[in-house]
């Protein structure tokens, strides 16, 4: 059934947040970039924020401080490199959620599964590593990350919430506070788990079925029915 009232999208970006810093990003260094993207993932996910060096990632990536310079602006500018790519990727799977013609439980298991693999990426984990760690330290960096990378997803899921309970496959009262909580209930553990070194990539699978479990949770709830 066609959404007879669609909602507009949510805003991608806070106007009172500052974009990251403008790079030069032309086609023809599309390869050196995802190089050097790919090689901070490594060190950042290795060393830390704070130990990790450009010279490193440069004699991983191949190229020269120069073009990383050219590139990304600094290191700073680097990590919203990553940050943006990664938030583009985790964006897609919700977007696929919005598109979804299944019914609530299989498009949410769906898109719950998606959710996993993107979250136990390398570079997901290195940015989740560095927002939390990092947060005291540059607390723009940390809520640059939360206006661009989960505020837009919470929005996502509310939309598609609100959109299920008018057309009656869903009832829920609040829908943004539920797009909180299923964010929340399907990756929140999963975040902290990946980030201290307990789950990888290798754990998808047990990972996907927990979500799965999780989704069922949330849509059935834990009390009896009469």
């Amino acid at each position: 059934m066609p959404d007879r009232n669609p909602l507009p999208a949510p805003p991608l970006l806070k106007p009172s947040l500052p974009p990251r810093p403008a790079v030069e990003m032309q086609r023809r260094g599309e390869l050196r970039v995802e190089k050097f993207l790919d090689a901070a993932t490594e060190v950042f996910n290795e060393k830390g924020y704070q130990s990790a060096r450009l010279s490193d990632i440069v004699k991983r990536a191949g190229g020269s401080l120069a073009t990383l310079y050219r590139a990304f602006g600094d290191k700073e500018g680097l990590v919203h490199a990553l940050m943006e790519k990664s938030i583009h990727d985790f964006g897609q799977s919700l977007e696929e959620l919005l598109r979804s013609p299944l019914p609530p439980q299989q498009a949410l298991e769906q898109a719950a599964c998606r959710m996993v693999e993107e979250i136990l990426t390398p570079a997901r984990i290195a940015c989740h590593r560095i927002v939390i760690s990092e947060g005291l330290n540059q607390p723009a960096l940390r809520d640059w990350f939360h206006a661009h990378g989960v505020e837009p997803m919470e929005a996502l899921l509310s939309r598609y919430f609100t959109r299920q309970t008018r057309a009656g496959t869903l009832y829920i009262d609040d829908c943004d506070r539920a797009a909180n909580d299923f964010y929340m209930l399907i990756i929140g553990g999963l975040i902290l788990r990946s980030i201290n070194g307990r789950i990888d990539a290798s754990n998808i699978p047990q990972a996907q079925r927990d979500a799965c479990a999780a989704v069922q949770l949330f849509l059935n709830g834990a009390l009896p029915r009469s």
